[in-house]
């Protein structure tokens, strides 16, 4: 089980890399193996929702406990973040990119597209696996959004970059603030020269 209050954020970044995440519906189960993250570190973190203290109804899930759900809308798409930390401390991870396990005929459904395209990133993810702003604020295992620590997978080899799309943001725009499966197809940006077999992604 994560420690989503007694450990960096960093390190819970890395520790989402392999896990997989539940969705349970009306109309059935979403799952995925969660491949790429980014680590927030809040008020200090200039690309941070909650930098320098900023404190909006927007962003009030993001001062609750460790274990919080946070999702907020980008260009209409649903970004599914996990708060971490302290109740105070607003600091959270973002998923990114996940590998489809259960329900990949209805994500293909839902996202209109097949193979990587289906949750090689933020948005895409949660259009493909029905997660809504209906969950934000809502504890992780205690909703219908929950992580299965049981049926993870273990990473071969973890890589480590700038977070994606943080311009102008001083230091922050470039620390190495983002976790991924190397080679997996599924991560974001991955160019396929770079694709590994699905097999090789694990241990």
């Amino acid at each position: 089980m994560i420690d989503y209050i007694n450990t960096t954020t960093e390190e819970i970044a890395r520790q989402l890399l392999g896990k997989l995440l539940v969705h349970q519906t009306p109309d059935g189960i979403y799952s995925g193996y969660i491949v790429e993250t980014e680590a927030y570190i809040g008020v200090e973190d200039m690309a941070c929702h909650t930098y320098d203290g900023k404190r909006t109804q927007k962003v009030e899930s993001m001062y609750q406990t460790g274990g919080t759900i946070y999702i907020y809308t980008m260009h209409t798409h649903a970004m599914l973040n996990i708060v971490t930390k302290e109740e105070g401390d607003p600091q959270a991870v973002l998923i990114r990119a996940l590998e489809p396990a259960d329900g990949m005929e209805r994500m293909e459904n839902n996202r209109k597209v097949t193979g990587v395209s289906i949750s090689n990133g933020p948005g895409k993810l949660t259009k493909a696996m029905e997660i809504t702003k209906e969950l934000n604020g809502k504890m992780l295992n205690e909703s219908a959004l929950s992580i299965d620590a049981r049926l993870g997978k273990t990473p071969a080899s973890i890589a480590v970059s700038a977070r994606v799309g943080i311009p102008n943001k001083g230091e922050w725009t470039s620390k190495p603030l983002r976790f991924y499966v190397k080679g997996h197809p599924y991560v974001s940006g991955m160019r396929k020269k770079d694709y590994q077999e699905l097999v090789d992604c694990w241990l």
